[in-house]
């Protein structure tokens, strides 16, 4: 029976990453973490806080994949439209979370500051939250949806406490060489298609004043995985190296 691979999307929703100004570090986090309850990421993108290619991007992923999750866009200022655009790719109104509000409300604060914050507790109808144990607002969850913060902190925090329904879990094994590419290339497709099951990456590098390659072995199988590796490290050893690293 062929093996039911569930997978998702990342959509990390910001002009700030496209500018430059900010750098995404979700996307590793989000990706290690599904990755431990069976799930896949096999797409990410990043997109601007512009109303139609949110809208575009949510529905394309959440047709195509287990589990989309977004992240950015659900704070306090006029540029903060995640919601509104979940909102509308699912065709509901964004109504008020009374709980949301009432952890704003918690924290007292001057009546304007108070009303741009309250922009946060709009989530689309019908939508659960995703709670936030940081104690501050809350993301939320629309069918497959998963819509947090862009702040790493606080999406961590609410990442922490989404369970999913997943595969089998994926393994990794690893070796290093130093060897360029080219020196292992013929040798590394007749492996990979000996195992098609395995996933297998060649990761160049240069430390020291020499070229190197790590290679990478991802698949849910230990056996095929063992089995993948000693051959890599083989290849290594014929081409007159030594196998570092291997974990």
């Amino acid at each position: 029976m062929t093996e039911r691979i569930y997978t998702a999307c990342v959509l990390i929703i910001g002009n700030e990453i496209l500018s430059g100004r900010t750098e995404d570090v979700n996307l590793n986090h989000i990706a290690l973490e599904v990755g431990k309850q069976g799930v896949r990421v096999r797409e990410a993108r990043v997109i601007p806080d512009v109303e139609d290619v949110i809208v575009d991007a949510v529905n394309a992923a959440r047709a195509n994949f287990d589990y989309v999750f977004t992240t950015g866009g659900i704070g306090p200022t006029h540029d903060d439209i995640t919601a509104d655009c979940v909102a509308k790719a699912f065709g509901v109104p964004l109504v008020i979370n009374e709980e949301i509000a009432r952890r704003i409300r918690a924290r007292p604060t001057a009546p304007e500051v108070m009303e741009s914050r309250m922009r946060m507790a709009r989530i689309p109808a019908g939508a659960t939250l995703i709670d936030n144990i940081t104690g501050g607002p809350q993301g939320f969850k629309k069918g497959n949806v998963y819509v947090m913060a862009g702040i790493p902190s606080v999406m961590r925090a609410m990442l922490s406490t989404v369970r999913l329904q997943g595969g089998a879990l994926v393994r990794s094994r690893s070796v290093t060489a130093y060897l360029g590419e080219s020196e292992v290339a013929t040798g590394l497709t007749a492996i990979q298609n000996r195992y098609p099951n395995i996933d297998l990456g060649s990761y160049p590098f240069m430390r020291e004043d020499r070229y190197g390659t790590t290679l990478v072995m991802r698949g849910t199988d230990p056996a095929q995985l063992e089995a993948m590796l000693a051959e890599v490290k083989q290849l290594i050893v014929n081409a007159g190296e030594t196998p570092h690293d291997v974990e």
